[in-house]
């Protein structure tokens, strides 16, 4: 046998329970069954009495007497099996409410035996549904604790088991030696203090005692965090020998200058430390690969424009690319508005350009008179060459594919340094396992000044409340916002709920200039809208969660989304993130139904409660898993069997730690230690880190 061993082989399955177990527990071969952790254990070791017992007792117990009495009951809710049991210290009842006449006969009467199962109590009597019964005592007390293995109706009605999967995994274990060897490192294993490969597998099928089984626990995360990591560490070490990059030495008149003369605030310690960073990158001869994450208004723009600033400083243009029109347009007049006092050109190349403008435009940067390029998808066509093109800022990447991001790298001999910006905060934990091939950059500090959004929960009922405080905001000069869910699948309904909305909106706020801006508008049309919210014509926008991303009001002062239940987490963050960017205190208010879910509760307290983006990610994931966080092209690659992204942030900082110290020692794993490490990697791991580049 082997660990490809299909399972059909194995002794007590056979062809038909093997077809079963592959069909609903996806179990083919030797090693997935080894690899088939249980969810719980039960404890046979100990022998309780019926005084013993307590309501607080909530685990599976074991208890030694006779059954005196049993006999079938036929109830209003259908037949039960009912039974008592003693011993010397009392009576407790037994129960099936499932059971066969088979059953009922083969019961022992009056002879000594065991019962196990998880008591129930009521008016001070305690009962036991369905207990297991055992007669042979050398087999009711065990000196391990026994596992528990998830199944199914579909399996147990056949046969499969908790027993089947206990004998099966026990005679596995008995030739595991003979099967597999030790994947960790010896120093790595000594030095923090694991348990080894096989006596991991020991202990977590079959554990001495509850410690063990942590400790098998633990060892097992490890090794699933440690791999992991080591398949992205080797990836990053092949992209740094491969990827060449132009090393910008200097920092010059251009940073120094703004930085000195025009900054129009202080940097947050977290602006200038992610600067460093990406400082650092760039001073390599190898092409920097940084994912800056910021939360919604944390000041990546001016980080994103001071790194501009260095590429001039060592003769390089850079081209900062945005997903849509009105981002792009918004990044333009913010560094625009930024570099007034000093000559640095700044062009914007969008599908609005005119004609004469691109021709200047393409003009310009094939002499190199302009030095930062700002656009769209635009700037990928193949007319827009560079003189020598340094840096490339990509925002919101997640919106461009790879093979349009691509077009860019090709626009240089040798590729540019390369920085991507999200507003949408990733939870750290998640960040650390799939974006380890990346380097990561946080500005987790908002801008000195900044007033915190203040976010309530209102129901229907509050609704006159609403408009009031709306109408008192806009007789202020602010601006408000009315945001509305995609309720229906069909586009037809979605407009339907959005055109009953504004033309409600339009009837409580008669004497203001109300936009409405929805998917199905045409690009054109959606700058349009937008363009009259932002120039203050309209005082009030009627929206879906098309605005949710990049677009920059500063006077808008209030934020009311509507139905919010009906909103995820993550996007009722981004949406709140439209508000707060003015110097006045800004409201986001959020409408709800009188009955909500626990979820849904959930999700309106944290947004009531905190405004930063991170804490609100954990509280998304906890929510809705890791998977629906990474997106449907990344749910894929969390299949750990043991490890909790939400819960092991700490196993996988070491596994983190663990795996960087080895690569610096020992890139190529040719140290003879590290052989039967790289053997499990490759056959196990190598196959599945095939993620590319993020950039």
């Amino acid at each position: 046998m082997n660990l490809d061993t299909p399972i059909e082989f194995i002794k007590g399955i056979g062809t038909e329970r093997a077809k079963l177990i592959k069909n609903v527990l996806g179990i083919h071969n030797l090693e997935d069954f080894i690899n088939f952790y249980p969810i719980r254990y039960i404890d046979k070791s100990k022998i309780y009495t019926v005084s013993e017992l307590s309501p607080s007792l909530d685990v599976d117990i074991q208890l030694k007497g006779k059954i005196t009495d049993i006999q079938e009951v036929v109830s209003p809710k259908g037949k039960r099996l009912s039974a008592k049991f003693r011993d010397q210290t009392g009576t407790i009842d037994l129960v099936w409410f499932r059971y066969s006449k088979w059953m009922k006969e083969s019961i022992p009467m009056n002879k000594d035996l065991f019962i196990f199962g998880k008591i129930q109590a009521f008016n001070n009597s305690f009962s036991m549904p369905h207990p297991e019964i055992e007669t042979d005592e050398a087999k009711a007390i065990s000196g391990t604790l026994l596992p528990v293995y998830s199944s199914s109706e579909k399996l147990t009605k056949r046969g499969i088991n908790n027993k089947l999967f206990q004998n099966v995994i026990y005679e596995i274990l008995k030739i595991l030696p003979q099967l597999i060897d030790e994947n960790l490192p010896e120093n790595l294993i000594k030095a923090l203090k694991l348990l080894g490969r096989l006596d991991a597998f020991y202990n977590i099928h079959f554990p001495q005692n509850p410690q063990l089984a942590q400790e098998a626990d633990r060892r097992i995360k490890f090794e699933e965090a440690f791999f992991f990591q080591l398949g992205f560490g080797l990836k990053k070490l092949h992209q740094h020998s491969k990827s060449i990059g132009n090393p910008f030495p200097i920092v010059g008149d251009y940073f120094n200058n703004f930085y000195n003369n025009n900054l129009p605030f202080d940097l947050t310690g977290a602006q200038k430390r992610v600067l460093k960073e990406i400082r650092t990158d760039m001073k390599r001869s190898t092409q920097m690969n940084r994912l800056l994450q910021g939360d919604v208004g944390s000041g990546k723009t001016m980080v994103a424009l001071l790194t501009m600033l260095i590429a001039m400083d060592n003769n390089f243009q850079s081209c900062m690319m945005a997903p849509t029109e009105i981002l792009a347009q918004q990044h333009f007049n913010s560094i625009q508005d930024l570099l007034k006092n000093s000559n640095v050109k700044v062009k914007l190349l969008t599908g609005s350009t005119k004609t004469s403008e691109r021709k200047i435009i393409h003009e310009e940067l094939l002499s190199g008179e302009l030095s930062i390029l700002i656009g769209t998808h635009a700037v990928l066509e193949d007319i827009v060459q560079f003189k020598n093109l340094g840096l490339v800022i990509i925002d919101e990447q997640h919106r461009f594919g790879v093979a349009q991001r691509a077009k860019l790298w090709a626009k240089n001999k040798i590729p540019p340094h390369i920085l991507v910006m999200t507003a949408t905060p990733i939870p750290r934990t998640l960040a650390m396992s799939f974006y380890s091939d990346l380097d990561v950059s946080v500005i987790d500090e908002m801008p000195v000044g900044r007033k915190p959004i203040v976010t309530a929960h209102r129901r229907e009922k509050d609704r006159a409340y609403v408009y009031n405080f709306c109408h008192e905001e806009l007789k202020k000069g602010r601006q408000v916002y009315f945001v509305y869910p995609l309720i229906e699948e069909s586009e037809t309904l979605d407009y339907k709920n959005l055109q009953d909305g504004f033309d409600h909106i339009l009837n409580h706020f008669k004497s203001y200039n109300i936009a409405m801006l929805h998917g199905r508008m045409k690009p054109d049309e959606k700058d349009q809208a937008m363009q009259y919210f932002a120039s203050g014509n309209a005082q009030i926008m009627v929206a879906t969660t098309v605005i949710e991303v990049g677009v920059n009001v500063p006077n808008a002062s209030v934020m009311v989304i509507e139905s919010a239940e009906r909103f995820g987490l993550s996007q009722l963050h981004q949406l709140r993130g439209r508000v707060g960017r003015g110097a006045e205190q800004s409201y986001c208010i959020l409408m709800t139904s009188d009955k909500l879910s626990a979820e849904s509760r959930k999700r309106i307290k944290t947004m009531c409660e905190t405004n930063d983006g991170f804490k609100i990610s954990e509280v998304d994931m906890e929510l809705r898993g890791p998977g629906d966080i990474l997106g449907t092209q990344q749910s894929g690659v969390v299949d750990f069997k043991k490890l909790n992204l939400m819960t092991d942030s700490q196993i996988i900082k070491l596994a983190k730690l663990a795996v960087e110290q080895l690569l610096e020692k020992d890139a190529l794993l040719v140290h003879p230690n590290h052989q039967s490490m790289k053997t499990f990697y490759i056959r196990q791991y190598k196959s599945k880190n095939k993620w590319s580049k993020i950039s």
